[in-house]
């Protein structure tokens, strides 16, 4: 090439660059280090720590740099500004810069799923250009910024999951071409703006999980291009559906469950042929199901659960051929269930329980093949189980409970491999056992209890450890138990009592090692215990009674570390009582009665706690002080009766001599009496319930002012710290002398009235451990005054918490397991205990707390004994605390575990409410009657009782507590649960919808 080309080519370029130089200085790209330093900035106020998913973003960038473009979740235009921000699921923490609106340009604004909080910049509202913002899944604050009319073009807006407050925007009904609008789980509260009703573009509307009121506006029914709608959860609308809801027909998803609707459910509903999913659960509509809903054509899921329908259930019904899942339980339903039912091709869940269905299950239920889930329990159902249920092994859950059923159970669920829960008790079902039941692969539940099946268990068991429970009680089963029980490696409870099996009990028991409880009671077994019992290390109860069973007591069972109730009584043991068995420190409960048992009962250890009734009807057996047999065992084996006439005489010599020596001695004995009187009334005695490393002495130290920790009606309460270091609790009762025939003020009816409960503490509590009841260590005692000493509770009690300056410290997720917690405490006195314990006395203030605030039942001063626990026990006089009495209580003075169950129903609005039982609510009036008055009995309206210093709470659990808290509280005590009712109705919470979509 010349080297003129050259030189011109050189020259060119160079102007070339100078030109384009000049343009990027002139043109400016002035935007490029602005926008880089407003993600910068953006990133200087997320929290230290949470930066791993930013690390891309450096912190220096040139003046022309265009570098941020490619940083990670940043989309530049071809001009490089900045259109497009997503940082979601990053785990981020902080809050937003108000330099964010500066991003003049975006178009989408993705925040969702991280941790961002306080209130969201008001300069947000700057950025004219947005189509999508995306703020969901964070905990951003306050009101949300009214001044969002500049987004004209906004398309896209979501914030669902954060804290917003105050009411619903109305300005966003400006927003024309929003097609997706998201506020719900947040706390808008106050009615739905009728302007909503101008945003024709509208596809998805979810306004649900909020603290909305007044009605559902009928100009929604404008929208006509919804295609998903979510009203629902926690809302508390005011009327019914408005019939204009029809007029969406373009809806797939309608859910407005969980939100206190009333009324009837409106036939214009029909209309919407496209309607997928349709969730009307949990709210008070009433009346008949309309005829016209067989006009959902396209519906999948149906859930109109736990609402006060009647009626029956509608022949239109059977138009419904795309239908999987049919939600009816809880209403006031009756009629047969339709022969169609079965004949809908794709019905998988089939949910009727809890109505008043009669008639027999349609015989072909389950021949399409396809059914999964069936509960039609607590209904009044005859007839025989189809044969069908399980055609293809799709059946998972079958649940018939308490209906009028009878005949064989089909022999085809014997092979239904993907059964995973059974429970059809109390029916009428007879015959055998199906073969292969209990060797179902995926099954863990298997309740067949109170019906009339006979048989035996099948033989032919193989190795599972998925089956966790087996109740088989109350049938006619017989045969002998067969050592393949064994094979049930995950066995935790089983329970074959009150049928007819023989035979001995099979040692391969042993190899059940996760088996916590298990009843052989009032059967016909025969042998020996066997000592392989105590290989069951997890093994917690334990029941044998009324069987044929002989032989000694195998010494062995005082291995069994963890058994709490052991009843051998009404057979035909014989031989001693081992001594090990006292050295059992978990054993509460023990029934020996009615055997042949003899020698001497053992003294010491758990012993001083049984009571005498766990050894009568042994007429061999030396029970001490009750018993004419233990005299024969104060006599030497080689006295005749020839000696005792010698030594008869003899004693009636050294008796004159005596009487003699008494005439000289009386007057210094009435001389010294006083001073033997105060000598021994102020000695001090240790009585222990376990070894203690500490003496009376000890524990007088702890007896001084600075070491009050509390004072009540019986007494006053210390903190001590002893040798060792451990610390204890104190409780000094009222002095005798001084507390005789006063009582407690809350009148006992006992004939330890003076004593503030001593007795009764020392009575039940000696006697009983478990982890949720406060354990007494033992007390020190002398004629003037009682000293128990518990194990100490650092957090105090309950009452003192929750109401005192730091109850708003007590988050939810900890007053839940406290109300958990206490429930078991009590549940172990009413159940587990035999005779069960009566607490009368269960409030906040004797609910004590440990350093984990593991809750301890507290002070049993006012307990008693039940004998018989379907009997009430009359009481002389009203005993417990104002505010917690059972109305039957306070009425009639009688007194059953139900009085326990509603003073723990009180408990539990105190958690939810944080308010007192009584003295917060005028004169006369206790929590019980305000929440009544503030809610209309119904649990939806919790949000309007709940604890206000909660700053959030999962109101779907709250829900669910105050739910259980109004059944513990109801006028009549045979409608409260029972304390195992509620244990487990406490420890299942309900799935919500979007779990039971997973």
């Amino acid at each position: 090439m010349p080297k003129s080309n050259v030189f011109s080519f050189t020259f060119f370029f160079l102007l070339l660059l100078l030109v384009v130089d000049g343009a990027g200085e002139a043109d400016g790209f002035p935007w490029l280090s602005g926008e880089a330093q407003v993600l910068l900035s953006l990133k200087k106020t997320i929290a230290e720590g949470s930066l791993d998913g930013l690390s891309s973003w450096k912190n220096e960038v040139s003046s022309n740099s265009t570098s941020h473009c490619w940083w990670r979740g940043i989309q530049c235009d071809e001009s490089y500004r900045v259109v497009g921000l997503n940082i979601s699921h990053m785990k981020l923490f902080g809050s937003i810069s108000p330099e964010i609106g500066k991003l003049s340009n975006l178009v989408n604004l993705t925040l969702s799923s991280n941790k961002f909080s306080g209130h969201l910049p008001i300069e947000i509202t700057h950025i004219p250009t947005l189509r999508a913002l995306n703020l969901s899944n964070n905990v951003f604050n306050g009101s949300f910024p009214s001044n969002v009319s500049i987004w004209k073009d906004l398309q896209v807006l979501d914030v669902y999951n954060n804290n917003f407050t105050g009411p619903l925007p109305v300005e966003l009904s400006e927003l024309r071409k929003l097609q997706y609008l998201h506020l719900g789980g947040n706390y808008f509260s106050g009615t739905i703006p009728i302007e909503y009703s101008r945003l024709g573009s509208l596809k998805y509307l979810a306004l649900n999980g909020n603290d909305l009121d007044g009605k559902i506006p009928s100009e929604i029914g404008k929208l006509t291009k919804l295609e998903q709608l979510y009203l629902g959860y926690f809302n508390f609308y005011q009327g019914g559906i408005p019939p204009e809801l029809g007029n969406l027909t373009n809806l797939v998803v309608l859910d407005i469950a969980n939100c206190t609707l009333s009324g009837p459910i409106p036939p214009e509903l029909g209309k919407l042929r496209l309607l997928e999913k349709l969730y009307l659960q949990v709210n008070a509509l009433s009346g008949l199901i309309p005829p016209r809903m067989g006009d959902l054509s396209s519906i999948i899921h149906l859930d109109l659960a736990n609402n006060e329908l009647t009626g029956i259930i509608p022949q239109e019904f059977e138009r419904l051929q795309n239908l999987k899942e049919l939600n009816l339980f809880q209403n006031m339903l009756h009629g047969s269930i339709p022969s169609f039912m079965a004949e809908l091709p794709n019905l998988e869940q089939l949910r009727l329980w809890q109505n008043n269905f009669t008639g027999q299950i349609p015989r072909n239920l389950g021949q399409n093949g396809r059914l999964k889930d069936l509960d039609l329990s607590f209904n009044r159902l005859t007839g025989l189980l189809p044969p069908y249920l399980c055609k293809n092994n799709k059946l998972q859950t079958l649940i018939l409970l308490q209906n009028f059923l009878f005949g064989p159970i089909p022999k085809t669920l014997g092979n239904c491999e993907s059964l995973t829960r059974v429970r059809m008790g109390q029916n009428f079902f007879n015959g055998s056992i199906p073969e292969g039941f209990l060797n179902l692969p995926l099954v863990g539940m298997i309740e067949l209890h109170d019906n009339y099946l006979t048989g035996g268990i099948p033989t032919s068991i193989s190795v599972t450890s998925k089956l966790e429970q087996v109740s088989l009680s109350n049938n006619s089963l017989s045969g002998s138990l067969p050592p393949a029980i064994g094979n049930l490696t995950g066995l935790k409870t089983l329970l074959l009592n009150g049928n007819k099996f023989s035979g001995t009990i099979p040692r391969e028991i042993s190899i059940l090692k996760l088996l916590s409880k298990i009843d052989l009671s009032n059967n016909k077994l025969s042998g020996q215990i066997p000592s392989e019992f105590s290989e069951c290390g997890s093994l917690t109860y334990l029941d044998l009674s009324k069987n044929d069973l002989s032989g000694c007591i195998p010494p062995e069972i005082s291995e069994m570390i963890n058994l709490n109730y052991f009843n051998m009584s009404r057979n035909h043991l014989v031989g001693n009582i081992p001594e090990q068995i006292g050295g059992m420190q978990s054993l509460t409960c023990l029934d020996l009665s009615y055997n042949n048992l003899s020698g001497r009962v053992p003294q010491g250890g758990q012993f001083s706690f049984f009571k005498a009734s766990s050894f009568v009807g042994n007429p061999g057996l030396c029970v001490p002080h009750l018993s004419p047999t233990c005299k024969q065992y104060t006599q030497s084996d080689g006295e005749s009766g020839t000696f005792m006439s010698s030594s008869t005489f003899k004693l009636l010599l050294v008796i004159g001599l005596v009487i003699c020596c008494l005439a000289l001695v009386i007057p210094a004995i009435l001389k010294g009496r006083a001073l033997y009187k105060t000598n021994s009334s102020r000695t001090w005695r240790l009585t222990a319930f376990q070894r203690l490393p500490f003496s009376c002495k000890d524990v007088l130290e702890c007896l001084k002012e600075e070491n009050i920790i509390g004072k009540g009606g019986s007494g006053i309460v210390y903190k001590g710290t002893m040798p060792n270091g451990e610390h204890v609790a104190v409780k000094r009762l009222l002095d005798v002398d001084r507390g005789r025939g006063r009582g407690r003020g809350r009148g006992r009816g006992s004939s330890h009235d003076h004593d503030h409960g001593f007795y009764a503490e020392i009575r039940t509590l000696g006697k009983i451990r478990h982890r949720h009841i406060v354990k007494l260590l033992g007390f020190c005692s002398n004629q003037e005054t009682n000293l128990l000493v518990y194990e100490y509770m650092p957090n105090g009690s309950l009452g003192e918490l929750l109401h005192g300056r730091k109850g708003g410290y007590l988050h939810w997720g900890t007053r839940y397991k406290i109300a958990i917690e206490a429930a078991k405490g009590l549940c172990y006195l009413h159940h587990d205990c035999s005779p069960l314990i009566v607490h009368r006395d269960v409030k906040t203030n004797n609910i004590l707390l440990a350093s984990n605030f593991e809750a301890r039942i507290a002070d049993f001063g006012l307990a008693k004994f039940l004998q018989d626990s379907a009997a009430s026990q009359s009481m002389s006089s009203i005993a417990g605390s104002y505010g917690y009495i059972a109305p039957e209580y306070a009425y009639t003075l009688k007194v059953d575990e139900k009085s326990d169950v509603y003073s723990f129903g009180v408990v539990l609005l105190e958690l939810i409410c944080g308010r007192k039982a009584v003295g917060e609510f005028g004169e006369g009036v206790d929590i019980v009657q305000w929440v009544r008055k503030m809610t209309n009995f119904t649990k939806e309206r919790v949000v309007e009782v709940i604890d206000t210093r909660l700053s959030s709470v999962p109101l779907q659990e709250v829900m669910h507590v105050f739910y259980v808290a109004m059944l513990c509280v109801q006028e009549s005590s045979v409608d409260r649960p029972t304390m195992r009712q509620v244990v487990h109705m406490l420890t299942n919470l309900p799935k919500t919808k979007s779990q039971n979509n997973k």
